[in-house]
Formats: C-alpha cells, structure tokens, sequence
C-alpha cells in the first residue's frame, strides 16, 4: 500500500509521525511518503500571513507542481493531507480528479468563517477526520466523523502515569501562578508588559505568591527575560524589581506546570487547549495589531470565542469556562481581577475547574483518535 501523506506544519507534523506509525502496525508494508522526500521541510512550509505567502508564491507554486506530478508518477492508494489546508486542500482535489482516495485530517475553521468553503472540501475529500464534535454536522451525512482530540488522550495518559505523584502548589501557604504570553516573539513583546503589570498588582493581594514562565524554545527565553528585565529597569519604587525578581522563567515543561498552577493566564492559541486539559483555571489573553483586530471582527462571524474550550462550550450550549480578554479589555487590572478569585477562594477554584473539565470532556470519543485516522487509510486497500 502506497500513501503520501502530507503535513505542513509542526503542530500538523506531530500527528503525521503517529498517523504514519498506527499505519506502520495496521499495515507493516506500507510505503509513506511526505513532503519532505521531495526536498520540502516544515520550516519552509510554515508561513503565516497572506504578505508572507505572496512574497514566496514562486517557491509555494513549486511545491505544488512538484507535488502534483509526484501524485501522477507515483500514484499513491491513498492521499491524507494532515491541517495546512490552504496547500494540502489543493493537492486532495487534485488526487480526487485522478481517482486517488483522499482523507484529511483536522477540519478546516469554517465554523469561524467562510462557511462558503464547504461544498469545496467536500468535493476534494472522500473523509474527514474532526478533532471537534460539533465539525461533522457541518457536512453531509456520512462524510465528515468526529474521531476525538488526540491531545485529551494523551493529556488524559499523562494525567494517569503521574497519579500518585506529589504535587507541590507554590510555597507553603502561597501559591503558584502560570504565565505563558505565547511562543512568537511578536506575541511576547505584545503580551508580556501587561502580563508583568498584573503580577505586580497580584503580589500585594496574594501571600506567597510564585510566578512561572516556561519558554518554548531558546529564542522565546530570551525575549521573555529581556522583558522581565525592562520591567526591573522601569520600577520607580513600586514593586516591579521585587515582583521581576520574583518571576522564573523555565525551559518548556508547560504542561506539567499547568497541571500543579493554582491558576494560569495563557495568551490564546493550543496551550489555551491544554491548560483547560489540565483543568487549570485559566484567563486567555491576546492582543494583536488594532488593524488586523478590526479585520477580524468583522470575517469571524462564526463564533463568539477564541479559546478552543470556549468554542467547545459555546457549540454545546455550556457555560464558557475561560474568560476572555482581548485587545482594549487586556489590561492589567482585569487580569489582575480574574485571577485573585481563583487564587484567593477555594470554592471558585474548584468551580472553575469542575466548567473546564464539562468542557473538554466533549473532546473524547471512543478509541485512540490516531487509530481510529490509521485504520480509516488502511481499510480499503489490504494489498501489503
């Protein structure tokens, strides 16, 4: 059995690899090939932003030339395209055309918006794989299935191999406090000032309290404690040397650390996902260009939220179990507001921990979603 199996991102790469391995068990014959055999690796892959695209649109045509004749010669059984829909789409509806099985993996945001996209993928794909319950009754019967978010398994295994493992939350009688203002360094420098701010105006009302920031790689370090440092530099003699001191920046562990926070305030984006996962309470944050702000607004029509839990709720008519705070309503002092409660009364804790748990559980279906994608490329062909 022959299947190319492509993905264009890191977060899309992660489930290509265990895709191709749940393949590998099902199937032990099989050929995979990805984007990367014919010499295109994620990093060129991965831009973000319409700009970003058209001053590379030659090396993005190439990609799709190369891709379209490597489905001519090499002629797979099967084409799953995993996420990056605005390439992999393309490539599914040209193997469609030529009598190629096609399946794709996470559902395109036409919940959020251009809804008009729908007859479109339904007409390049034979499936499609959800990760969210309410994605399949956007399409026709049968062609869309809800397989389940492979992250609330995986969160969940983890969650059952670390039982009975201590957990310490802040010093004894403080508590601990989870920072996370997103991986992109645009999204540190946007975030962090405001984020710093709230810490300052939470250490006076919260004994004992211990600030942790897990970078996501080197770069993210870096810029993270160039702005603690500006923070210092700026005190004036109201607490901010004492509260940057405070602050210790690690290197990843976001999971863990959301798992033992008594609380968090995560800029939006997966770890927003994986912070309602680890039924930690949480504020989402985000602010970006009032430009594109006000662009967004207006085409994002679909939805009222941005957090995925938010989402999940808000499409199964539950309460929202995450505050949102966006662009002008970002501010240290509504920050601040939110998460004194959670780190202050017990009782609202544990009720903002009982919303988020309602809220991912709708994210479990039954089996291993991975294998549930593998044996959906492997049932129709049995020829390995």
């Amino acid at each position: 059995m022959k299947i190319l199996l492509l993905a264009g991102e890191e977060s899309g790469m992660m489930y290509r690899e265990r895709i191709a391995a749940k393949v590998g068990g099902l199937c032990p014959g099989a050929e995979i090939r990805g984007y990367g055999d014919y010499g295109f690796n994620t990093g060129d892959l991965a831009v973000m932003g319409i700009l970003a695209v058209l001053r590379r649109i030659f090396f993005f045509m190439r990609v799709r030339r190369t891709m379209e004749r490597a489905i001519d010669e090499w002629r797979p059984d099967v084409v799953c395209t995993v996420d990056y829909p605005g390439m992999n789409l393309r490539l599914a509806a040209y193997a469609k055309a030529r009598g190629i099985r096609t399946v794709h993996v996470v559902c395109p945001q036409v919940w959020a918006w251009k809804r008009g996209r729908i007859p479109k993928i339904e007409a390049a794909l034979d499936r499609l794989c959800c990760f969210f319950p309410f994605e399949p009754a956007l399409f026709r019967p049968g062609f869309a299935e809800f397989v389940g978010h492979p992250l609330a398994l995986e969160m969940a295994k983890e969650g059952v191999e670390r039982c009975g493992e201590e957990t310490v939350r802040g010093e004894p009688g403080g508590k601990l406090l989870a920072v996370l203002p997103g991986s992109r360094i645009g999204e540190i420098r946007h975030h962090m000032p405001t984020l710093l701010a709230a810490v300052s105006l939470l250490s006076g009302e919260v004994a004992g309290l211990r600030i942790v920031i897990p970078a996501a790689n080197e770069r993210a370090r870096a810029a993270i404690v160039a702005q603690i440092e500006r923070f210092r530099k700026n005190g004036h003699g109201d607490g901010r040397a004492a509260v940057a001191e405070a602050v210790s920046v690690r290197d990843g562990g976001a999971r863990e650390l959301l798992r033992t926070a008594d609380a968090a305030v995560v800029a939006s984006g997966t770890a927003t996902l994986e912070a309602a996962l680890a039924g930690c309470p949480t504020v989402l944050v985000y602010k970006v260009d009032p430009v594109f702000a006000f662009i967004a607004r207006r085409v994002i029509t679909g939805v009222r939220h941005i957090g995925l839990a938010n989402i999940i709720a808000e499409k199964s008519g539950a309460p929202c179990p995450m505050p949102e705070l966006l662009q002008e309503d970002f501010t240290a002092e509504a920050v601040a507001e939110r998460l004194k409660a959670w780190l202050t009364d017990k009782a609202a804790n544990a009720a903002a921990r009982a919303a988020l748990a309602d809220a991912t559980g709708l994210l479990r279906a039954e089996g291993d979603p991975v294998s549930t994608i593998a044996r959906t490329l492997c049932k129709e062909e049995r020829r390995c």
